[in-house]
């Protein structure tokens, strides 16, 4: 007997405990994937906060990162903000996969398929923050991710373009200074981080063509990713400097980075 998809994501999404969140994803997902899910398209989405418990939460402003990560402090709070990153990511895909209704099968399946992967992700720097004494919680975090969530709940265009080809893409930006900060720790884990942050980046270019995509499938065609770096602007969607050789990857053309380059310097 089939089950049905979206009341299910629904009870992943907004579940409190992480272990519980993380077992009962992957046992859908094994469903999902042997076709036990039927899609009733026509259940509405709600929208509820949607924080682990116990983070503390701070504007995004008043967050202070280190310079260095050369004590075993600063190298656990840099773990633990990519870390939130991952974990707010997971949530942004299983949203994604409830929340737009009525879209190809194909949706869902790369959208569910991110949200496995960015739990592969998470898992691997809690193992890393387990190991320097810390864990998931422990440090503030902010909210941007939720908020780019609920600002673009209305609009699939929005989010694929905010999210992915934004914040995610934003992140891709910052992956190779994340490397070079990491180099002035003498932890015995420095190679193992530089493993993980080599894996989340190959995997996060997938993650932004896909939602290069499905921003291209969904978007107005006078709304371009410019017009999107206006209109969400408190989102500030591109680095200082650009990953370039990723972002090209991604879907972003020459053009679009020369006016991306210009927009934010």
């Amino acid at each position: 007997m089939q089950k049905e998809i979206f009341s299910h994501l629904q009870e992943i999404l907004y579940a409190e405990n992480i272990k519980d969140k993380l077992e009962n994803f992957a046992h859908f997902y094994e469903d999902f994937k042997s076709g036990f899910f039927e899609f009733k398209h026509e259940d509405e989405a709600i929208l509820k906060p949607n924080f682990y418990p116990s983070l503390k939460i701070v504007p995004a402003l008043k967050m202070r990162r280190a310079k260095n990560v050369s004590d075993e402090k600063a190298l656990a709070k840099m773990i633990h903000s990519i870390a939130h990153i991952e974990y707010s990511a997971i949530n942004l895909a299983l949203d994604a996969s409830y929340r737009f209704k009525n879209l190809p099968f194909d949706f869902y399946a790369d959208w569910l398929e991110v949200a496995d992967e960015e739990i592969k992700h998470f898992k691997l720097l809690q193992s890393a923050l387990k190991e320097l004494g810390f864990k998931y919680g422990d440090f503030a975090v902010h909210e941007n991710f939720e908020n780019a969530l609920k600002a673009t709940k209305d609009s699939l265009a929005y989010r694929m373009g905010v999210v992915h080809r934004g914040l995610e893409a934003k992140g891709l930006d910052a992956n190779p200074f994340v490397l070079k900060k990491l180099q002035s720790s003498s932890s015995t884990l420095k190679s193992l981080l530089e493993e993980i942050l080599g894996v989340i980046l190959k995997d996060e270019i997938k993650h932004v063509k896909k939602g290069d995509f499905w921003w291209e499938y969904a978007r107005k065609k006078e709304e371009d990713f410019l017009f999107l770096c206006q209109k969400f602007k408190e989102f500030r969607l591109a680095g200082k400097i650009l990953n370039k050789e990723a972002r090209l990857k991604s879907g972003f053309s020459e053009d679009e980075l020369k006016k991306l380059e210009n927009l934010y310097n």
